[in-house]
């Protein structure tokens, strides 16, 4: 089968590999649809995430049919559409025609969703519900999300609507972001441009010249900065990039800031398949009953390094316009 893996140089070159037979509990799936990451690009550069690699195989989210089961499967059947996230307890990683995983991670598609749709909710979703849950958010907090109408910010900002919070402020870089979270439910006194000057008074101002009670930061590097700041004492930093700074690690320490590491890959270490599932049935089912609406996307191009490397490209380049990315499986 078709795959596209990391040579023996760290580099991404189109590969062929046979098709994986599925074990007892595990399903095997023709991939019709995946999704773009930034952690994806990331173990290619990153020390830290280069670490995380378990399989020649990048890709972690996938919709597709399944085509062939293990003794042991009973939830599932050959024909079903399905999709989940893969992470690294597939045998490998969704790059590929086709892959095996447990059964026990697998959700049926929800009906009224295509493929692409599907293939982009895994990642973002859980990652936006974990902030969500673990938060326990109260309606009196204030709240900052930076790049909100990435991945994980769209989903997350629905949520928040979706549960009646109102108190949000979101930063975002074009016009088409804006139109995209005043769909969601957002005000236009709610969604600042860090482009413009003065970024750090422009959120100040519109938060009434208040620090924020919680920060969640899904941009690093000098967001990470700016979030810190905007912070009150005791308040509450969310990390999901693993792309904070030194001088943002020294300013949330002197604040005595609680610093909220989310991580799905903790669940992956420890096999917590139910994390995946049950969390995924949820983000069904807010979809199915129209409480939270599918994620926009755009698909890149078909299986190929060319399609993976511009979807890298575009990732690293802030270039996705509020889209998840994707690539078609043929």
């Amino acid at each position: 089968m078709q795959v596209v893996t990391i040579n023996e140089y760290g580099q991404l070159e189109d590969g062929s590999i046979p098709k994986p037979i599925p074990k007892d509990h595990e399903i095997l799936i023709h991939i019709k649809a995946s999704g773009f990451n930034p952690i994806d690009y990331q173990m290619l550069e990153n020390e830290h995430e280069r670490k995380l690699i378990s399989s020649p195989i990048l890709g972690r989210e996938l919709a597709g049919i399944v085509v062939d089961k293990g003794t042991q499967v009973f939830e599932f059947q050959i024909g079903d559409e399905v999709f989940c996230a893969s992470g690294s307890m597939g045998s490998i990683g969704t790059y590929a025609e086709f892959i095996t995983v447990p059964e026990a991670i697998v959700v049926l598609k929800p009906k009224k969703i295509s493929f692409e749709e599907a293939a982009a909710i895994p990642s973002a979703a859980l990652t936006a519900l974990q902030i969500f849950n673990r938060l326990q958010i109260s309606p009196k907090d204030t709240i900052l999300i930076t790049g909100a109408t990435g991945g994980v910010g769209s989903f997350l900002v629905k949520i928040l609507v979706a549960h009646k919070i109102k108190n949000i402020m979101a930063t975002i870089g074009s016009e088409e972001s804006t139109k995209l979270l005043l769909n969601m439910g957002l005000k236009e006194n709610q969604i600042v441009n860090y482009k413009l000057p003065n970024l750090r008074d422009n959120l100040l101002k519109a938060n009434n010249n208040q620090p924020f009670d919680i920060g969640i930061d899904l941009v690093g590097n000098e967001m990470a900065e700016i979030t810190a700041e905007l912070l009150k004492i005791n308040g509450i930093y969310v990390d999901v990039t693993f792309m904070n700074t030194t001088k943002s690690r020294e300013t949330l320490f002197n604040k005595g800031i609680s610093i909220l590491n989310i991580s799905n890959y903790a669940h992956s270490v420890t096999k917590n398949y139910a994390y995946y599932k049950d969390n995924l049935q949820h983000i069904s089912k807010l979809i199915q009953d129209g409480t939270i609406s599918p994620p926009s996307y755009k698909i890149v191009g078909k299986l190929s390094t060319e399609t993976v490397l511009e979807a890298h490209r575009m990732l690293k380049n802030n270039q996705t316009k509020g889209n998840k990315l994707i690539m078609i499986h043929e």
